[in-house]
């Protein structure tokens, strides 16, 4: 499996369900930072600073964004294994999110010490901004 180098990303992120009809809230698009938008025929889910998001969302807060340095070429295989493995290792559970560059694993705020700890031990460089 790859060796990747990783970064923390400073912002505490959330994730939300909307439904599947639901608009994309301007309160999501004005969001610093690392923002993802996903519509499927089930619903509308939102990864953005946890911030901005107004009371009574359907929201799990308190995420934090290791990001893969990238570009990554899309022939590659292996990378989100050589993170999620490790991380199911340290019983750290995970919500993952693909750019075109890129890939980022997200982790509660509070198992960030142990799964950057298994990350390393496997070999992953990290740096936290």
């Amino acid at each position: 499996m790859p060796v990747l180098k990783l970064s923390v990303g400073p912002e505490v992120l959330a994730v939300i369900r909307l439904a599947a009809d639901a608009p994309i809230p301007v309160w999501a698009s004005s969001a610093k930072g690392l923002m993802s938008v996903t519509r499927t025929a089930e619903e509308l889910s939102i990864v953005c600073d946890e911030q901005v998001v107004p009371a009574g969302t359907r929201i799990v807060t308190g995420w934090r964004a290791l990001k893969v340095q990238g570009p990554l070429d899309f022939s590659l295989t292996g990378i989100l294994a050589s993170l999620a493995i490790p991380l199911a290792i340290a019983e750290v559970s995970i919500f993952t999110l693909s750019t075109f560059d890129t890939d980022y694993v997200l982790v509660k705020q509070d198992r960030l010490p142990i799964a950057l700890t298994a990350l390393r031990q496997v070999g992953h460089t990290i740096t936290v901004d």
